[in-house]
């Protein structure tokens, strides 16, 4: 049985066959960078997604007074990247860097779509992971607008206790939208 992190994460949502994965995995390049290395930085071009195999890393943009406000983190078995830099073939509107040394799989766009041409479970795979990322997201924003800082970490520990344990409080911070001295009464 085939002990691959992606063929086992594909597999949570869609039955793989093993040869279709030999196929599918020959798509990916294999990346590997250094705690505090970027994949994307603001202004560049955006040409791969990324699913990270091991490590951690956040996804962040600087307001016009310089402070980071992180928009998403991503462990193992997750996927990142400038979403709308990538899908639209823009520059980098988000950093991404790596709070952990990391090893990653690339793909570009254009992959992506062959694989989708090619293997119509790999289109249902992709097609369920962005409803759940539109889910997600639309769950962060509500937490953001509606719940307090307490609710919103607490709802954190709760979901990612290892993210805790992984990322430094400033970054937990900057995510729940609250400063470290909040953080540290919560």
């Amino acid at each position: 049985m085939n002990q691959h992190p992606l063929y086992h994460h594909i597999n949570e949502i869609v039955d793989l066959e093993e040869e279709d994965f030999q196929d599918i995995i020959n798509y990916f390049k294999p990346i590997y960078r250094k705690k505090h290395q970027f994949i994307i930085e603001a202004g560049n071009d955006v040409n791969f997604e990324f699913f990270v195999i091991k490590g951690c890393l956040k996804s962040s943009v600087f307001d016009e007074g310089g402070k980071e406000h992180i928009i998403q983190f991503a462990m193992e078995n997750w996927w990142i990247t400038d979403y709308n830099a990538f899908l639209h073939q823009e520059k980098a509107k988000l950093n991404i860097d790596c709070l952990e040394d990391c090893h990653l799989l690339a793909i570009s766009y254009q992959q992506k779509e062959e694989i989708s041409i090619n293997n119509p479970k790999m289109e249902r795979f992709w097609s369920k992971k962005t409803k759940t990322g539109h889910a997600a997201l639309q769950n962060r924003i509500l937490s953001l607008i509606k719940d307090s800082a307490k609710e919103r970490y607490e709802s954190l520990t709760e979901s990612y206790p290892e993210l805790i344990q992984r990322v430094p409080k400033k970054y937990i911070a900057s995510f729940l939208g609250v400063s470290r001295e909040t953080l540290s009464r919560l």
